[in-house]
């Protein structure tokens, strides 16, 4: 295989991990169950710092997503 097939493949790993972890956190805040997207919260959090510890994200990019996702959630009543 390829370097850069390698890479490509574990880039899109990270990014739909990302996506994922990202979109269950949104849906559960929609639902407006704030103890639940309390608990998952950190997890995202940590999810969005190894993507960027891998080089996917860059560090702005990432700063950014954690930032609105922690406005959504202190939105929630």
């Amino acid at each position: 295989m390829r370097s850069s097939a390698r890479k490509e493949l574990h880039n899109r790993s990270v990014i739909s991990r990302v996506r994922r972890s990202e979109k269950g956190l949104r849906a559960t805040l929609a639902a407006g169950k704030k103890e639940d997207a309390a608990k998952s919260l950190p997890e995202v959090l940590s999810v969005i710092d190894k993507a960027v510890k891998s080089r996917v994200l860059t560090r702005n990019a990432a700063n950014r997503k954690k930032s609105r996702l922690t406005l959504a959630f202190n939105r929630v009543k």
